[in-house]
């Protein structure tokens, strides 16, 4: 019995007429065309337009003023206000930051006592306005005019102590406190409770624990709106002008309110609020970055988007004007 015989590949290669799917797929080129989204498109374009109508009506409008505007900006009594406006926010969130570390230990605490006088000073501080603060404190010295601490010996002028300055640092310091406790102890609830627990087992003291363990790993969550209250502090910090203490936005006041040219001073006030602002954002990014080195997917800089960018759009814009 003969066999049949078997075709070999080899011959197959050689026979054009031989039908082959080897290399069909790999050969072929497959484009990945994106799926459009007219509707976003149309959306986008409009909002494109408004926002070029907008900025030519501010841009043209000669009421503006924006030659005394460009003067202003650099105008020497402007920038001691911001300079005042920036040491106020700095020392105002630094109170508020270790204060409030303070009463959310407190919150925390087992002791009734304790506990309830931290919830009465976040209830307080927290429940009435901050602009009633201010003149509360600036006008300290008709309900105490010699403040004594409770010791004898000691009788302070509350009228030479309590300057517009230090009542703004009090105000706003004090205010400040009680939101960044509730911030802090929100942090801390963030860490498992079995964190403390291993501590405890290792011989760690409650202190240590918190400095060593549960502060560490609170931090990502205290950090965003901690900074969010920063940028916030350098706003609230205009409030300080009814005290005529000599910041941003007071400064801007005592010059119009001798040219009259209001508006141009008050854009001025406002383009050194939102650079100041837009640094203190930069900043908090790189912050919220660093705290979160442990997760596995960190945002990205600004200069990787840009690389990641030229680094994916690159090879094509050099095919298209070869």
């Amino acid at each position: 019995m003969e066999k049949a015989p078997e075709a070999s590949t080899a011959d197959a290669a050689r026979d054009p007429a031989a039908p082959s799917t080897a290399g069909t797929f790999a050969d072929d080129e497959l484009t990945v065309v994106p799926r459009r989204h007219i509707g976003r498109l149309i959306v986008a374009v409009i909002l494109l337009a408004l926002l070029a109508l907008a900025l030519k009506s501010v841009f043209t409008n000669p009421r503006f003023q924006w030659n005394v505007v460009g003067a202003y900006l650099r105008d020497v009594s402007i920038g001691g206000g911001l300079w005042i406006t920036i040491k106020l926010t700095i020392v105002c969130m630094l109170i508020g930051v270790v204060l409030g570390l303070v009463l959310a230990v407190l919150r925390l605490s087992n002791n009734p006592v304790v506990n309830g006088i931290a919830f009465g000073y976040i209830t307080l501080f927290r429940g009435t306005p901050l602009l009633v603060q201010l003149l509360f404190w600036y006008n300290l010295a008709a309900l105490y005019p010699k403040i004594t601490f409770g010791l004898p010996g000691i009788a302070l002028n509350a009228n030479q102590l309590i300057t517009p300055t230090t009542a703004a640092i009090l105000g706003l310091g004090l205010n400040e406190a009680a939101y960044m406790s509730e911030i802090v102890r929100a942090g801390i609830l963030s860490v498992e409770q079995g964190q403390s627990e291993a501590a405890a087992a290792l011989g760690l003291t409650r202190m240590q624990t918190m400095r060593r363990v549960i502060l560490p790993q609170a931090m990502r969550v205290i950090v965003p709106p901690t900074g969010n209250e920063t940028i916030g502090m350098l706003k609230m910090t205009s409030l300080v002008s009814v005290l005529a203490v000599p910041d941003l936005l007071y400064s801007a006041q005592l010059i119009y309110s001798r040219s009259f040219q209001t508006i141009p001073l008050l854009i001025v006030a406002s383009i050194w609020y939102l650079v100041v602002t837009t640094i203190l954002t930069v900043i908090q990014f790189y912050i919220e970055r660093r705290f979160a080195r442990g997760n596995r997917n960190l945002p990205p800089t600004p200069l990787q988007r840009v690389r990641t960018f030229f680094r994916t759009h690159a090879p094509g814009i050099a095919e298209r004007t070869a």
